[in-house]
């Protein structure tokens, strides 16, 4: 297994990250951004969310100044999009994320996996490949009933710190989501588990990734 690595030597790496509600980047990506954190390389973050209303908002505020710390720089764009509706929403969506595209020129770009069974996960996955043709596009894994997570073929281990860390802020900032069944730490680390098992991760626990398509260049 060969290792990819994002580096410029001491250029900001610039990451854009979608999600269609305000748990979803934390969840899908939590623990790779607190991993780039303590790696202490400089870092440019672009914090989107299409559903972040009232106290939604609010969460995705906190988690996302509690997730990145204080020394990073990052730019949070939260939508309003209709929760449960984006694919009746899909055109307004696309105008809101091109006027993010004419912002930045991400080094990569976490979204959606297309094969998520969630109407609104995948109807960003599909608008992020619409939008950004020019960038490396990953697609995180958010665990549900619907048993949809699939092959990932991208990895990225992580440590027991960051494993916990994501987790202790998991449940800190996001208490309208702690009545439902499934937003817990057992269904949290025990999907970080098997992916850390599935790539040998050093130190047991890893996030995953689907990669459709990539440029190499020598």
């Amino acid at each position: 297994m060969r290792s990819l690595e994002l580096t410029r030597g001491n250029e900001p790496l610039t990451v854009l990250c979608l999600g269609a509600h305000s748990d979803d980047i934390e969840i899908g990506l939590g623990g790779t951004l607190i991993s780039m954190v303590t790696a202490d390389r400089p870092l440019r973050v672009f914090w989107c969310v299409c559903s972040a209303n009232g106290i939604r908002a609010d969460e995705a505020e906190a988690s996302a100044n509690a997730f990145l710390g204080p020394q990073v720089e990052r730019h949070t764009h939260f939508g309003n999009f209709e929760d449960s509706y984006f694919p009746s929403q899909s055109i307004s969506i696309k105008q809101w994320m091109t006027e993010i595209r004419d912002t930045v020129v991400p080094d990569v770009i976490f979204t959606h996996t297309r094969d998520d069974a969630h109407q609104d996960h995948r109807e960003i996955s599909l608008l992020t490949w619409n939008v950004f043709r020019d960038q490396f596009i990953l697609e995180y894994e958010i665990p549900k009933w619907d048993g949809d997570v699939g092959r990932p073929n991208v990895y990225v281990p992580l440590s027991r710190d960051a494993m916990d860390r994501k987790i202790d802020l998991l449940s800190c900032h996001f208490a309208t989501q702690r009545s439902k069944d499934w937003f817990d730490e057992e269904t949290f680390r025990g999907l970080a588990r098997l992916r850390g098992m599935e790539c040998r991760a050093p130190e047991r626990y890893a996030e995953a990734f689907h990669i459709r398509k990539a440029t190499v260049v020598f």
